[in-house]
């Protein structure tokens, strides 16, 4: 069968070209793929060629946010259907070295994750309208579960596994620095998780107005509004967690002013080296932890999707048909407009 691929020969060269799927092979099913997000790797690789010292050395489908309908069974394929609706993991830990005995799959020695150019040959992507995917990849959602919803489980698993790293929250005022995707995720995980008080900065008005959608109790513009956040520095700080989201170092040194003695900082977002004030953190006792991926909550992002229990709908703000692929790029860009863009691989 003929497939269209998204695939990026480096900085900003994207072609969408055509090929012939593979038919799926022992273990897989072939899925057609319904929508795709555009995540800030897949832009990253786009504009830049690449994330720090990860770059794009070869062509590579790009696309890690994914769901559709299969339409073909590998041999020995016994728990899936055609026809059946799953969403899809673009995470494959190998299951053997260290980290994965450890119960650590997000530290797989030899993962194998969707449109990653971190490993040679680079991991191809889901970007394109038929993908070959082991079944253990593949969660069933519900005929009725929106197809484009559905390819939200990979960001909202890692907001899942953020809010995880922070802890119990159950009653805890939390700040989110940043209101992407994954800061507006990450309200509606703290909000599930109990937080008492969810707070959400950014720059841009559109996209804390999604955020409060998600699950934010307060939304403050830093450009327009800084002021605002000036009280929660009050008696050495009032919020018990921040979840960073936006690697920004402004956003670091406004979190660590209003964090409590013995506060909590998720490192969420990723962008390179972000120094950090060390006096004000060493002085309150504060805790930094890194939160990378997911692995467990990938299923249960599903579930939540699947049921209603969070609604993804407000975050995907824009859908792109595939040959458009650029203008969908450019407008996920631009963070006055959307937060999460998504590609639309109907023919």
């Amino acid at each position: 069968m003929q497939t269209r691929v998204c695939r990026l020969y480096g900085q900003n060269d994207l072609r969408i070209e055509t090929e012939t799927a593979p038919a799926p092979a022992q273990g897989e099913v072939l899925v057609r793929v319904g929508a795709g997000g555009v995540c800030g790797s897949d832009m990253h690789y786009y504009f830049d060629g690449g994330i720090g010292q990860i770059r794009v050395r070869e062509p590579i489908i790009l696309g890690h946010e994914a769901a559709g309908t299969i339409v073909a069974l590998g041999p020995d394929v016994t728990d899936l259907q055609i026809g059946q609706k799953v969403a899809i993991n673009p995470s494959h830990p190998c299951g053997t070295c260290r980290y994965c005995q450890q119960d650590l799959q997000q530290h797989c020695l030899n993962m194998k994750f969707f449109g990653s150019a971190m490993p040679m040959p680079h991991i191809q992507g889901a970007f394109r309208d038929l993908v070959n995917v082991a079944q253990n990849q593949c969660v069933r959602i519900s005929d009725q579960t929106d197809i484009g919803r559905a390819a939200c489980a990979e960001p909202l698993a890692v907001c899942l596994h953020a809010v995880g790293r922070a802890g119990d929250l159950a009653g805890k005022k939390v700040l989110i620095t940043g209101a992407g995707p994954i800061g507006s995720l990450c309200a509606a995980a703290a909000k599930r998780a109990g937080a008492s008080e969810i707070v959400v900065t950014d720059l841009q008005d559109f996209a804390l107005g999604v955020a409060q959608q998600m699950g934010a109790t307060k939304t403050i513009n830093i450009a327009t509004s800084a002021d605002e956040l000036k009280p929660y520095e009050q008696d050495k700080g009032q919020f018990d967690v921040c979840l960073e989201c936006s690697a920004s170092p402004a956003a670091l040194r406004s979190a660590i002013a209003v964090l409590r003695p013995q506060g909590l900082l998720v490192q969420v977002g990723v962008a390179g080296e972000i120094p950090v004030p060390f006096n004000p953190l060493v002085a309150k006792e504060l805790t930094i932890t890194g939160t990378f991926r997911f692995h467990s909550e990938f299923t249960e992002a599903v579930h939540l999707i699947d049921t209603g229990a969070i609604d993804v709908a407000p975050v995907i703000t824009q859908t792109f048909p595939l040959e458009t692929a650029q203008e969908a790029f450019d407008i996920a860009r631009d963070r006055s407009k959307s937060v999460k863009v998504q590609l639309s691989f109907a023919s």
